[in-house]
């Protein structure tokens, strides 16, 4: 039986529960990010929930963005039990095709192991990245 799928911005509907276990305890880029910064990071954020039919939240990901110039794409997760059914393409393509977000002239992101997904989106490895520079706290 196949399972319906929605996606929504709404903050209200998100759970934090859902989101901060993921992060926190089974992502490898925020491990052991407390909820207090998730939280944080979700209010100045553009988010994405992907949820069942039943409101129950099976992915996420989160827009940092000025919408005229510039966005950062972070914290895309699905629950492991619903990879691999396209749900991640599905939620990259709702923000990438979000009202907001069309005429930004550079997204950029940071992925170990899920370039494939984000090449269909258009993304490449840095054209120059001797440009680039970080600060890592």
């Amino acid at each position: 039986m196949d399972i319906d799928f929605y996606i929504s911005t709404d903050k209200s509907k998100l759970d934090i529960d859902v989101i901060y276990e993921y992060l926190s305890k089974q992502s490898y880029w925020a491990s052991g990010r407390s909820r207090v910064v998730i939280e944080k990071s979700i209010q100045n954020s553009l988010a994405f929930g992907l949820f069942t039919a039943d409101h129950r939240q099976v992915g996420f990901a989160r827009v940092i963005t000025d919408f005229a110039v510039f966005a950062w794409l972070a914290d895309v997760f699905i629950l492991e039990e619903y990879q691999h059914k396209g749900l991640g393409k599905q939620l990259v393509q709702a923000i990438m095709t979000h009202e907001d977000l069309q005429g930004l002239k550079r997204w950029g992101l940071a992925t170990r192991d899920a370039h494939q997904l984000y090449e269909k989106f258009g993304f490449k490895q840095l054209a120059k990245p001797e440009n680039m520079m970080e600060l890592v706290r």
